[in-house]
């Protein structure tokens, strides 16, 4: 590595509250939030870990085995799950780092640095994606009878997963293990100025991650709204609760994030310079990030657990795996079907068919 390298020296995106403790000047030390991350996070990131594993793997497989990717909210569905995978499998290697120190060398660590950000960026671009997809099923019926295809699905997620794989291409680049202080880390190594890197870094996240998908799921849940609230159908209060439920907790689970790692810049720019607001800033960065990571937990729920077709496949998976009935209970798939009733994500008046 050249002298000309720049070592981050604060929280850098995501994962980086564990590299800096070592870095802060005196006497503004932070061994008090190393020693909160090493106590907490690890037992959350194996929590998000299981559960995040559990639920889009049933995802998959419904969607394997009943669905068949037969339209575009499948394709959709199933590239969100897997985003929502490779963010998940990444957590069990940072859990370690957070206990003890990276052992992985650096290949790995710029590996896993990516797969995180690349899970990152594109399950954030699928549930935009699938807001647009909501939005042609419900606004624009007629058109998207013949836009919403399981081809056209599948050309919009490789597009999608590009997008994710170029603006995750800094981890490939500058991710580096290393040894600092007879502590083995893995952390970003800028070359040239490290503000400008980080300032790059920061409004990418903020961009990418906040800005662009809440304009985009605004116009689209705010034109579906519309459409069903001039609809006359049983189900329109149930639709609109759905789409509410999606925008509020995708924005409640990562707004605080991408407000934190603002403040982050601020303080690496020089403008916030007290000690105990960078420290509280640290404790908010990994109560705010677990936060965020939850949601790929969610995701599962939102879009498949209270819809009514997936209940039937689930119900149907169960009895193929021969588990007790107690589970399928406990799972809220108890459900009598006697039809094949549409998702509550659906109205019978968009001629949308592909329901959950």
């Amino acid at each position: 590595m050249s002298s000309a390298s720049t070592e981050s020296p604060d929280l850098s995106t995501f994962y980086e509250y564990y590299d800096n403790y070592n870095d802060a000047p005196k006497p503004c030390s932070k061994e008090s939030v190393r020693r909160f991350s090493a106590s907490f996070l690890p037992v959350l990131y194996s929590l998000v870990f299981l559960v995040g594993l559990t639920g889009n793997i049933l995802v998959i497989v419904v969607l394997f085995k009943y669905k068949r990717l037969k339209s575009m909210t499948d394709v959709y569905l199933l590239n969100l799950a897997i985003s929502d995978l490779l963010f998940v499998l990444s957590l069990p290697f940072w859990s370690y780092f957070m206990l003890d120190q990276w052992v992985f060398g650096t290949p790995w660590c710029k590996i896993i640095s990516w797969i995180y950000l690349v899970g990152f960026y594109s399950g954030i671009f699928f549930i935009m994606l699938m807001s647009i997809d909501r939005y042609l099923a419900i606004v624009r019926a007629v058109f998207s009878l013949k836009a919403r295809t399981a081809f056209h699905g599948l050309i919009t997620s490789l597009v999608i997963w590009l997008v994710a794989f170029l603006a995750s291409v800094p981890e490939l680049v500058f991710r580096e293990s290393f040894n600092e202080h007879n502590y083995t880390t893995c952390k970003l190594r800028y070359p040239g100025n490290f503000t400008t890197w980080k300032l790059f870094s920061t409004l990418e996240i903020n961009i990418l991650g906040l800005l662009i998908p809440f304009i985009v799921m605004t116009f689209c849940y705010s034109m579906i709204i519309k459409t069903l609230v001039h609809c006359r159908n049983e189900k329109k209060n149930k639709a609109v609760k759905m789409i509410f439920a999606v925008m509020i907790v995708f924005f409640c689970f990562w707004t605080p994030y991408n407000i934190v790692i603002f403040l982050q810049l601020l303080e690496t720019t020089g403008v916030i310079r007290d000690c105990q607001v960078s420290t509280n800033l640290d404790y908010a960065f990994q109560v705010t990030e677990i936060l965020g990571l939850f949601h790929c937990c969610l995701n599962p729920v939102i879009y498949f657990f209270m819809g009514e077709k997936f209940k039937k496949y689930l119900k149907m998976l169960f009895k193929n795996w021969h588990l007790p009935g107690y589970v399928c209970k406990w799972c809220g798939v108890h459900i009598t079907y006697h039809t094949e009733s549409t998702s509550s994500f659906h109205t019978q008046s968009t001629g949308d068919q592909d329901a959950l």
